[in-house]
């Protein structure tokens, strides 16, 4: 069963408070040379298809239910294990 992580984001033509005021507050915090910051979501879930069909469901639940199409904009792609958000560090 393919993993599937989705990466949300504010319409870049629209102000993303949050990544205003991270942005903002890194320097203080000793973090210089950040610019462009943008706060999102991103989701994990296995999904019981493939191919179009994993295409299709992925694409409706996005538009119609995990993503406000009117302001969010996304990405998504399957992934392997050690590509997960909770897998060990590999360092």
């Amino acid at each position: 069963m393919p993993r599937v992580a989705i990466d949300v984001l504010l319409k870049r033509e629209l102000l993303d408070p949050q990544g205003r005021a991270t942005e903002r507050a890194l320097p203080g915090l000793g973090y210089d040379g950040v610019s462009d910051v943008r706060i999102g979501k991103h989701l994990e879930l296995d999904v019981d298809a493939v191919g179009e069909a994993l295409d299709a469901l992925v694409e409706a639940m996005c538009a119609g239910f995990l993503t406000n199409p009117v302001v969010e904009t996304y990405r998504w792609r399957v992934i392997a294990d050690d590509e997960r958000a909770d897998a060990p560090a590999t360092r």
